[in-house]
């Protein structure tokens, strides 16, 4: 069978179509092993949407047999043409751009304003500097006084209860040292054997302040002593606290003294009188005290 050729003037044409058709009509022989018409370029007006999306637009291209290769190579022949145009258009507008700076005429007042406006922020944040750094200061000065009153009323306590204590301990021992027949008050042996009863120390014959009693005393001058190392002592308030404490002191010495020598000549009875009594002594920090004591009894 012969080889029919279609004419010319009845072959399909379209005006949307995307490949260059070859003329030959050779071309259209499918045992013809030439390659298939190359696509036209990619218009430039799609890559200026607003919205290009380079992804969906690719996608949009399956009517295109083209393999990717092509494609990059279509698009870096693209880039570069768009690089030199541009490159085109900075060198024929370097000089214009350069001189842009100097023709620029017109808005010296407007550049005056934002420099007084500026400076005038300037000085109002300075001026607000100024004022917090005062308030600073004077916070730090309010502080100061309050820790100094503060102060003032803890030591003011300490010294109330310095006073009450000695006021008790004044009161113990001058009940606790009174002789007998002295101060309207008669001791004898049935008081005296009364409150060793309650000590559970009762040792016959002894008229002497018991060494519970004095042991008390002795905690109690001790805890005076210590309250009154934690104040001011050259406060006016302190020394006059520390001539009752040394009569306090002294006036217990004196008692547990007489105790001592009264329970050393007691005997075997008052053996264990004079050990607890020599304690109290230790206690008070006063062993040369204790020496003296026994020996002068």
């Amino acid at each position: 069978m012969s080889h029919l050729a279609i004419p010319s003037s009845q072959r399909p044409t379209s005006s949307a179509s995307s490949y260059n058709l070859p003329s030959d009509t050779s071309d259209l022989d499918p045992d013809n092993d030439a390659p298939l018409p190359f696509p036209e370029a990619l218009p430039r007006t799609d890559f200026l949407v607003p919205d290009f999306d380079p992804a969906a637009y690719l996608s949009a291209l399956p009517h295109r047999h083209q393999t990717l290769e092509d494609l990059r190579s279509d698009l870096r022949d693209r880039s570069a043409t768009i690089s030199s145009e541009l490159l085109e258009l900075v060198n024929s507008n370097y000089t214009a751009f350069l001189s842009l700076g100097s023709e620029l005429k017109g808005g010296d007042e407007k550049v005056e304003d934002v420099k007084v406006a500026l400076l005038g922020f300037r000085r109002a944040v300075e001026e607000v500097k100024a004022k917090v750094a005062k308030r600073r200061d004077e916070s730090r000065e309010l502080n100061n006084e309050l820790r100094d009153v503060r102060t003032g009323i803890e030591q003011g306590r300490k010294m109330l209860e310095l006073s009450d204590r000695l006021s008790a301990l004044e009161e113990r021992l001058s009940v606790d040292s009174l002789p007998a027949g002295a101060g309207g008050k008669e001791w004898d042996s049935e008081s005296s054997d009364g409150d060793e009863e309650e000590d559970g120390e009762g040792v016959s014959g002894l008229l002497a302040s018991s060494p519970s009693k004095l042991l008390q005393s002795a905690r109690d001058c001790g805890e005076i002593i210590l309250l009154k190392e934690s104040l001011d002592q050259q406060h006016p308030f302190v020394i006059k606290m520390e001539e009752r404490l040394t009569r306090c002191r002294n006036t217990l010495l004196l008692d547990l003294g007489n105790a001592l020598k009264e329970a050393k000549g007691a005997g075997v009875k008052g053996q264990d009188r004079v050990l607890r009594y020599l304690a109290i002594y230790r206690m008070l920090d006063a062993q040369k005290e204790a020496v003296k004591a026994l020996k002068g009894g």
